[in-house]
């Protein structure tokens, strides 16, 4: 018996990983930006599964064209604005740096008043506040807001989330995440003068609430990282939170971009490690994001008492970047088409952005902090 549930749980973690994809998947994609997350990701996903890219801008007319000639889009805009309103486009995947967000998606609102959709990247602009107006501002234009959460779909994320769907690990006891990695920082990062927190942590949060649901309050704990201090200043380099949530789970993340002086000539260990303990099971994990761009899945072992002491260790050859990355604009497209919420909706990622905004405030004032300390932002 034991065997034949096994069996049947891992075919439902294989279904779990698969991507659903929108009925129509002609449906016109305008592109904002051309950097990395969208050339070596973004489309990279929608070209695999035959989404339609049909414009592209960049603050770089050339990168837009070489970024074109390499995903075989058609036309390359001057702008924002000529994007929005370019022959077919009705979904816009907005890739730019954060605090550029609200000013891109108001001048395409603006520009198109008839777009369907916006796909938005982490972090929903600079801060809660800036996230919440993006948020009243396509709800206003009657535009779908996704947010590129997306190590909610990573597949071992995903795959955790579906042994606490069919509740063979019990209730949630503990979670953690323990990165130990060296991210590479982006250069828009200096003149926002944060490093970890809004660019690692927040996927590391989002997932928390992906699996436990939404916590009470949270402690955090930073300190500037020795390495990007040589750089610039910032407060949030490493990164120790704690999350209590009212069911009694507790979560824990971990988040160490300095890892040791490994880069300074010491030897490196390098990793993403996670773990979930249950009243009935336990799930590990790892993150194979830190090896890319070499292709390595991310993998997920479990246990529980029904099944008996065995591992039990699905397998799978789809890694987080770039294959999940199918998951946030598929989703959108499908939300669209169903007429329903993208699961990454930009209300739903204001509760992300709040836990965000209270790990900066715990930080510094050395205090827990409720989250219901920012439900007032998020009433509207």
């Amino acid at each position: 018996m034991g065997e034949q549930n096994s069996e049947a749980l891992n075919r439902r973690i294989q279904e779990s990983l698969q991507p659903v994809l929108p009925r129509n998947r002609d449906v016109g994609i305008g592109c904002v930006g051309a950097g990395f997350i969208m050339a070596d990701c973004h489309l990279v996903a929608a070209r695999q599964h035959g989404l339609n890219p049909v414009a592209i801008c960049s603050r770089s007319g050339e990168r837009a064209q070489e970024v074109a000639a390499r995903h075989s889009i058609a036309t390359v805009c001057a702008g924002v604005e000529e994007v929005a309103c370019a022959d077919g486009v009705e979904v816009l995947d907005v890739a730019v740096p954060p605090d550029n967000q609200a000013d891109v998606i108001q001048r395409a609102l603006r520009a198109n008043p008839r777009l369907r959709g916006i796909l938005a990247q982490k972090p929903l602009g600079r801060d809660l506040q800036e996230a919440v107006e993006i948020v009243q501002r396509c709800e206003q234009a009657g535009v779908v807001l996704a947010v590129n959460q997306n190590m909610r779909f990573d597949q071992s994320v995903r795959a955790c989330r579906t042994l606490l769907d069919a509740r063979v690990l019990g209730d949630p006891v503990l979670a953690t995440i323990d990165m130990r990695a060296i991210p590479h920082w982006m250069p828009w990062q200096e003149r926002q003068g944060w490093v970890t927190l809004r660019i690692m942590s927040i996927h590391h949060l989002d997932t928390m609430r992906y699996w436990l649901g939404e916590p009470e309050r949270v402690f955090a704990s930073t300190r500037p990282d020795p390495r990007t201090a040589q750089k610039f200043a910032h407060q949030d380099g490493i990164v120790l939170t704690i999350l209590e949530f009212s069911n009694g789970a507790r979560g824990s993340c971990w988040d160490d971009v300095w890892s040791g002086p490994s880069e300074e000539g010491a030897a490196g260990e390098i990793g993403i490690r996670w773990r979930l303990e249950g009243t009935a099971g336990l799930a590990t994990g790892t993150i194979g994001w830190p090896d890319y761009p070499q292709r390595t899945p991310s993998t997920m072992k479990y246990s529980t008492v029904e099944l008996g002491p065995e591992w039990h260790q699905p397998t799978w050859d789809e890694v987080w970047f770039p294959d999940a990355f199918i998951g946030p604009i598929a989703d959108l497209l499908c939300a669209i088409e169903d007429d329903r919420l993208p699961a990454l909706n930009g209300r739903d990622n204001l509760r992300t952005m709040a836990m965000v905004d209270a790990c900066y405030l715990s930080a510094s004032e050395h205090r827990a902090v409720a989250l219901s300390e920012y439900f007032n932002l998020l009433d509207f």
